[in-house]
């Protein structure tokens, strides 16, 4: 099994290096009723048998390719001794979400689980987007749960020699040379273009400028929605759930003030390409697409056809973000904190991602079904030069789960307050803009608030 890095997964846990900022994926399980705590053992014994049970060997050449290698040790299983109200598993969440996690060094991940005073229970799983994307997540916790161990084995840590990782390193960089000229001419390509539109009359959004640095939290919000009720409002639409997710993540956009210099909504589709057998933490491209904000909330057709000329475009034309991957790791790190944003695409531009159907099995961490499931991504760490180099953040995720769909946002808008209360008003409001009821909070039917 070949355990060298796929360009992409390094590009990825270069970034974090450089910058200093987690991207995490966080997995939430609310149960109405007590955990079963020796299947919730269970569970966590086989995420450390399965797909995630590994970390990344730097490779000793400064221009390597880094590896897949075995951990050393796996994470303990957290379990919260005294229980808490319903109403702090929020304040716990973000306090889960500080766990120090380390795709080099371990652990990559990390599963706690905390006990309601009334009687429930709530479980976080977080771990380094440079283990898994969400697709990978979800196969990984499926198979943890219906206890399918993971075939591949790694090979241990350090045991290469320095003189074979060398020349085994070494000779890695020789074969991508082909692919590295390209990237060149790529981003020579790309270069001219981006002066060329410099000297264009389309004036550049205007970005605050960062005097001194600091950590920023950036918003989160999540609400649930009956899917029956999501396709139902796609099909009056003209649309798909996939397109509403689309419509839904512009109409944030235009409330956040997160436009394109014409007013549009540029969004970036993330698309699984993971197969079977696949090893790659990020088995995914992107697709970018332009749409009108304005229009989406009362017919999604446009968005439908673009979404589905970009997808039979994508199969042809390689995204050409993903040319200049080769290159990443001739980079230092001073020059990749330059790049932080080109995988992302523009300064204004917006993540739509769609997780689809999650595979049941991922909602039964303890062997039953959990009330409610969520993933949402998250980025501890960041700083405001990080977040104003890159243009802010705006990032929809949802999948399909017991009849539900989830949404969770993570945002920032250089020169906004950037406040949880401000993203779910703006959420909220996108919600209306469909006429799609929403629910939030966690579980328990007598506490859920509504919400759109």
């Amino acid at each position: 099994m070949d355990n060298v890095l796929d360009l992409f997964d390094q590009t990825v846990f270069d970034g974090e290096r450089a910058t200093g900022a987690t991207n995490l994926l966080q997995v939430v399980w609310v149960y109405n009723q007590a955990v079963d705590i020796d299947g919730l053992r269970r569970f966590h014994g086989h995420l450390q048998q399965g797909r995630l049970s590994r970390r990344i060997e730097r490779s000793p050449l400064p221009f390597g390719r880094h590896r897949w290698v075995s951990p050393d040790n796996g994470p303990e299983l957290e379990i919260v001794s005294t229980p808490r109200p319903r109403e702090e598993f929020d304040a716990w969440l973000g306090a889960q979400a500080g766990t120090p996690l380390d795709a080099e060094h371990g652990p990559g991940w990390h599963l706690a689980v905390l006990p309601f005073t009334d009687g429930g229970a709530g479980v976080s799983l977080v771990i380094s987007h440079c283990l898994a994307d969400g697709v990978g997540l979800c196969e990984a916790l499926a198979d943890a749960a219906s206890g399918r161990r993971d075939p591949v084995a790694w090979p241990a840590a350090r045991a290469r020699r320095l003189w074979q990782a060398v020349c085994e390193d070494g000779r890695q960089t020789v074969h991508d040379i082909p692919a590295i000229r390209r990237a060149v001419a790529a981003a020579a390509a790309l270069a001219r273009r981006g002066n060329e539109a410099d000297t264009s009359d389309t004036p550049a959004p205007a970005v605050p400028t960062v005097e001194v640095d600091e950590v920023v939290s950036l918003p989160t919000a999540t609400v649930f929605v009956d899917a029956d009720e999501w396709d139902s409002r796609a099909a009056a639409l003209g649309g798909t759930a996939n397109s509403l997710l689309a419509g839904l993540a512009s109409r944030i956009a235009l409330r956040a003030g997160r436009l394109s210099a014409d007013g549009s909504v540029a969004l970036t589709l993330p698309v699984s390409e993971r197969t079977a057998d696949d090893t790659r933490a990020n088995a995914i491209t992107n697709i970018d697409i332009t749409v009108d904000a304005h229009a989406a909330a009362l017919d999604l057709r446009d968005i439908r056809t673009t979404v589905k000329q970009a997808l039979i475009r994508s199969k042809d034309v390689l995204n050409e973000r993903w040319e200049l991957l080769p290159i990443a790791p001739l980079l230092p790190q001073w020059l990749i904190r330059r790049c932080v944003g080109v995988s992302a695409g523009s300064a204004s531009s917006v993540i739509s991602s769609n997780l689809g159907v999650v595979d049941p099995a991922a909602h039964r961490p303890d062997g039953t079904d959990a009330d409610q499931f969520i993933i949402r991504t998250l980025g501890p760490g960041v700083t405001k030069a990080t977040m104003h180099r890159l243009g802010g953040l705006l990032v929809v995720l949802a999948g399909r789960a017991q009849g539900q769909v989830f949404v969770s946002v993570l945002a920032y808008q250089p020169g906004d307050s950037n406040t949880n209360n401000d993203l779910r008003r703006n959420l909220s409001g996108a919600l209306s803009d469909f006429l799609l009821t929403s629910t939030t909070g966690w579980s328990c039917p007598e506490s859920v608030g509504a919400a759109g």
